[in-house]
């Protein structure tokens, strides 16, 4: 040997028999046909006599290629290397492994030794790694403990005997043993079918009951390490094992659509595992993105009939892995490609099926086949039916979008990229789909209703973690967003007050810095409501036309049908037409109740609700140039050098508003009672007092119709949800009639067609506002001789008063309930300076706010109470007692109810909190009209909020804290009695009327009548009913013809027919001694 040469370095046995397996392997697929598969054998395949190395010359197949295996754990520094690799002590019980210490202190933490008992370590790997891989080197062992079949690796017990090495399974053979149980694998099966269940034991290995000894933890730490490589080498690199390229094979798509329990399905520790090697292998993050993409392909074709629930959990899992979301992001299929001759129309539906996210937004109840579905025969289907079916799908919905929200916050979590991409995707789907607001629209030329709803929806609660009661992250959006190139294309739109060039001038005149992220989705939840759920909203109306016109169709056509009988051709022909309008007909109406069902969610419209008030509020920001919030003034009229950040706005930044409101006052009145601030009165004010900040007159005479949609009478508000706040807003009472009497003169020369700009309806509409503010405070001196000759007006004024009450407490206690939680995170030591900063700011915010409303609350109880004590007469007049009543007995509940302690503040005296004045008061009320039976049976009657357990609670209370006389607890007690007793007959008297014949009930409230009277348009209502009706309106519900209570007509004939049919009820209920509970008539009404 040349002296100067070096030799070469000695390999480790493991890794030169390592080698000589992968050159037998490749040198075997060069030469010699694949082995049979286990199947096709009943003896495992032998090792191949080909040499067993390669030429210098000739490059191996395998050793070519990059093969990326994490590598094994760095030792422990140590001064003995032996004692730190725990193979090296496989043949070798030194005193250490019987409880003596170690000369390698450093090597391992201290832990408690487990004393080996009759097994050794190799004998325990050779054992434990034969179960977990099911393969063996031992000939004659055809199968394990359980009696599932072994593999029998005759190449390597040769190579082991060959190298002199134990024949048994280690850590350091176990690669060879993977290569070699491979080949067995049928070619039929994919690898991962062998593996992953191999993955799945080793996992279940390394949690025993009890923890192994740190030598055996490291030999299933190797295990699981070797397996989760081959997994990867067997989807991205099948030649390693011998196999040609297989994509119905080389995919972890089939394994993720399973359960995570299965034994062939991807569990959260593959996860796991997989992703912490991205790092340092760059082919794992490709194998899940382009899985992904395969699956998202599948989903585009599919629909909520279908089996998407698996795909979904797919993405919802990868959303748990930062890296893989942020790979995702990264892919060229997660954004539009746009190709160079691509129409607007191509584009517009390209997000929704040609990008990753897209096909799991389109997945929607509006998809026609799913409304077919849900609403089958939707001509004949009755309302109980439709109703059940859009609790269906919409809780179906509710799931969908909990999933879809989930998946988005994680992506705009996982890296700065991910989030970029996914706020680039949301804007380009909106960006798209202008047209989907234009006078006509094809539905195949832009994304669909369903795409576009959630789309919507999902920025909505993206907003949400910003959209607080108190508006305290209002400044955070940035209005210089719009100057920056902002994501959002506005160019085309129509500006509030601003011509195009003025617009484009300043847009272009760019401001500097960055926007933040609240700013961003801000603006594109902003576009999103006027191009998604916006436009869907309006399609109902255009489908009731359609639907309208196609009924007549249908029935002209059926009516013509007669006249051809005797022509054979035309009959076909126009048996064809009806056919194919009533086909028609029924898509409509589907979609129409589909489109109920979904834009109707009550969880999803009241944080649409929410979000419209923080753009109402941010307008009003814009436009006055201050720092306005809720509960703040702004001066009127506004500055005459318009602010061109606003004139440039575009018009649907109102127009969402105007039109988000008006669509839930119509359909969904209810989640408003709770839901509305005094910002939406201030934005209709303002801009109707300086009408000169909109161009658009439609869009200005909006506001006056959102103002009179919120005088509307709804349940025990007989002036509205808004009417309240406008009675009891100082900014409303300064600047409101001022600013409805210039537009009243504004409207009549504004020169639009009155097909925009109905004067006649907008003064109407003036008038009724007008109406509902009317009466104010300064007749409290007067109320007493009101009441004795102006009986009318008396009535109409305590009505208002009830309305302020009732507004003036529930905003009073929902602030002190705010305050009590804000005070109660102060306590917490462990809040941080910055959120304990907010916290605090909000807590100022809300006292401050709780002050105004208490104070007013006390003084309109002393009103009350005073009022009811004197005038017992006029407070239990039917057009008061059940408001009354219900006004009571909601307040009783906050006070004394289960909630009650939400109410407990530090300091109340500086809310001018007295719970305990205000509860006396509310029982001296009580007390003050207890005598009536018309109130009792009113607050009996009540079924929204009486409840006997309060009445028991405050008799306690006044027995012990409120200290009370005792006739004033006897009093109590008694009238306590009454009602019970009362609520009681009143029961029972429901049951024993049973049904009631629809023409005895009330048209409006549904009830049955007891002095039915003869409105001027014939229509026949109950006395109470009208005279409610009357107060905020003095005209005919019916025909809308101005009319008084004078002018009704008792309709004595059915008040006595009513009263015989009860008679007779009652007589029949009682001569029952064993009621039947199948003839018992348990229906409603």
């Amino acid at each position: 040997m040349d002296p100067t040469e070096q030799p070469e370095p000695t390999l480790p046995p493991a890794e030169q028999m390592r080698r000589r397996r992968l050159e037998k392997l490749a040198n075997a697929n060069a030469a010699s046909p694949s082995p049979k598969p286990a199947s096709e054998s009943s003896t495992p395949a032998q090792p191949s006599e080909t040499a067993s190395s390669s030429s210098p010359s000739t490059p191996n197949p395998i050793q070519s290629q990059q093969i990326r295996i994490t590598p094994k754990p760095k030792p422990r520094p140590a001064g003995n290397p032996s004692s730190s690799n725990p193979f090296s002590q496989l043949t070798s019980r030194t005193a250490e492994s019987q409880g003596g210490t170690s000369a390698d202190s450093d090597a391992l933490p201290v832990k408690k030794v487990y004393p080996t008992v009759g097994e050794s370590l190799e004998d325990w790997s050779d054992r434990v790694l034969s179960d977990v891989f099911l393969v063996t080197l031992d000939e004659k062992r055809t199968t394990d403990a359980r009696g599932t079949r072994l593999t029998y690796l005759a190449e390597l017990r040769a190579e082991l005997q060959q190298s002199g090495e134990p024949v048994k399974l280690s850590p350091s053979s176990l690669d060879a043993a993977l290569l070699e149980a491979a080949r067995h694998v049928p070619r039929s099966k994919a690898l991962l079918d062998y593996l992953l269940p191999c993955w799945k034991r080793v996992m279940r290995a390394t949690r025993p009951a009890r923890r192994p000894s740190p030598e055996r933890e490291e030999v299933l730490r190797e295990a699981k390490r070797l397996c989760m490589s081959n997994c990867i080498f067997a989807l991205t690199m099948p030649e390693y094992f011998g196999r040609d390229p297989d994509p119905n094979h080389d995919s972890l798509v089939p394994y993720l659509l399973r359960n995570h329990d299965n034994e062939d399905g991807l569990c959260l520790d593959f996860f796991m595992e997989a992703v912490s090697r991205i790092g340092e292998d760059d082919t794992i993050a490709p194998l899940f993105s382009e899985a992904m993409v395969t699956m998202s392909g599948r989903v585009a074709k599919m629909t909520m009939n279908d089996d998407y629930k698996p795909y979904i959990n797919c993405l919802v899992t990868y959303s748990r892995f930062p890296p893989l979301l942020d790979a995702l992001a990264r892919h060229p299929s997660f954004l539009v490609q746009p190709k160079q001759d691509a129409t607007k129309e191509e584009l517009a539906t390209a997000t929704e099926t040609d990008t990753i996210l897209g096909p799991f937004f389109r997945l929607s109840p509006l998809q026609t086949e799913v409304t077919k579905t849900y609403f089958a025969n939707p001509r004949t289907i009755d309302a109980g039916h439709v109703k059940s079916s859009q609790e269906a799908l919409r809780m179906t919905l509710q799931a969908h979008q909990g999933d879809l929200i989930g998946i988005i916050n994680a992506f705009v979590r996982a890296s700065p990229v991910a989030k970029t991409s996914t706020l680039e995707w949301f804007a380009f789907s909106l960006n798209s789909n202008h047209k989907r607001r234009a006078l006509q629209v094809k539905a195949t030329e832009v994304a669909s209703d369903g795409f576009m709803v959630n789309v919507t929806a999902i920025l909505d609660r993206l907003c949400e973690p910003f959209m607080d009661a108190t508006f305290s992250k209002i400044n955070k959006v940035d209005l210089d967003y719009l100057r920056r190139t902002p994501r959002v294309d506005m160019s085309d739109e129509t500006k509030l007050n601003a011509d195009q060039a003025t617009s484009d001038s300043f847009y272009n005149n760019k401001a500097d810095g960055t926007s933040n992220f609240i700013s961003e989705v801000f603006f594109l939840t902003l576009a999103a409501h006027h191009y998604g759920l916006g436009a869907t909203n309006s399609k109902l109306k255009d489908l009731d036309k359609d639907i309208k016109y196609v009924e007549k169709v249908i029935k002209q056509m059926e009516e013509e049908l007669p006249k051809v009988q005797n022509d054979p051709f035309r009959s076909a022909v126009v048996k064809q037409h009806i056919q194919n309008a009533v086909a028609t007909i029924e898509k409509y109406i589907a979609l129409k109740h589909a489109i109920h069902g979904v834009v109707l969610d009550q969880s999803m419209q009241t944080l649409s609700l929410q979000f419209m008030r923080y753009v109402a509020v941010w307008l009003l920001r814009t436009a006055s140039k201050t720092d306005y919030k809720p509960g703040k003034q702004i001066t009127l009229p506004l500055s005459a050098d318009k602010p061109a950040a606003f004139s440039c706005l575009p018009e649907y930044a109102l127009q969402d508003v105007v039109e988000n409101f008006k669509f839930i006052f119509r359909y969904m009145p209810n989640i408003l009672m709770s839901a509305v601030g005094d910002e939406i009165i201030t934005l209709c004010i303002t801009f109707l007092r300086s009408s000169e900040y909109i161009k658009n007159p439609y869009l200005k005479s909006s506001l006056v119709t959102l103002l009179f949609s919120g005088t509307w009478p709804m349940y025990h508000l007989s002036r509205g949800v808004l009417g309240d706040a406008l009675i009891g807003s100082d900014f409303a009472n300064e600047h409101l009639l001022h600013s409805l009497m210039k537009f009243y003169i504004e409207c009549e020369h504004s020169g639009v067609s009155s097909a925009f700009y109905d004067k006649f309806n907008i003064r109407y509409e003036i008038f009724q506002v007008i109406k509902t503010i009317w009466p104010n405070n300064v007749y409290k001196e007067k109320l007493s001789r009101e009441s004795r000759v102006n009986r009318q007006f008396f009535v109409q004024f305590v009505n208002l008063l009830l309305n302020d009450a009732t507004y003036l407490l529930d905003e009073a206690l929902t602030k002190l309930v705010k305050i009590h939680d804000y005070q109660k995170q102060l306590h917490n030591q462990g809040l941080s300076p910055e959120d304990r900063e907010k916290v605090r700011t909000d807590l100022e915010q809300a006292e401050q706010q709780c002050q105004s409303w208490m104070q007013l609350v006390n003084d309109t109880m002393g009103m009350m109470k005073l009022f009811t004590e004197t005038l017992r007469d006029s407070f239990t007049m039917p057009e008061i007692v059940v408001r009354l009543a219900g006004m009571l007995n909601y307040n009783l509940e906050s006070l004394v109810g289960p909630k009650r302690s939400q109410l407990k503040v530090e300091d109340a005296t500086k809310y001018h909190f007295d719970p305990k004045t205000l509860l006396s008061d509310f029982i001296d009320v009580y007390l003050n009209l207890g005598s009536k039976p018309e109130f009792v049976k009113a607050v009996a009657s009540d079924g929204r909020s009486y409840k006997d357990s309060n009445f028991e609670t405050a008799s306690n209370l006044l027995q012990g804290s409120l200290g009370k006389p005792p006739e004033t607890v006897i009093a109590w007690n008694n009238l306590r009695k009454v009602i019970s007793e009362t609520k009681d007959e009143l029961d029972q008297a429901e049951l024993d009327l049973g049904e009631i014949p629809p023409e005895f009930e009330d048209p409006i409230m549904g009830e049955l009548m007891t002095d039915p009277v003869i409105l001027p348009s014939r229509h026949i209502m109950d006395r109470s009913t009208i005279v409610q009706q009357l107060l905020s309106t003095p005209k005919d519900p019916f025909s809308n013809v101005q009319m008084t209570i004078d002018d009704v007509v008792p309709a004595d004939d059915l008040r006595k027919q009513i009263e015989a049919w009860k008679a007779e009820r009652i007589a029949s209920a009682k001569g029952k001694a064993k009621p039947s509970s199948e003839s018992m008539d348990t229906s409603a009404g």
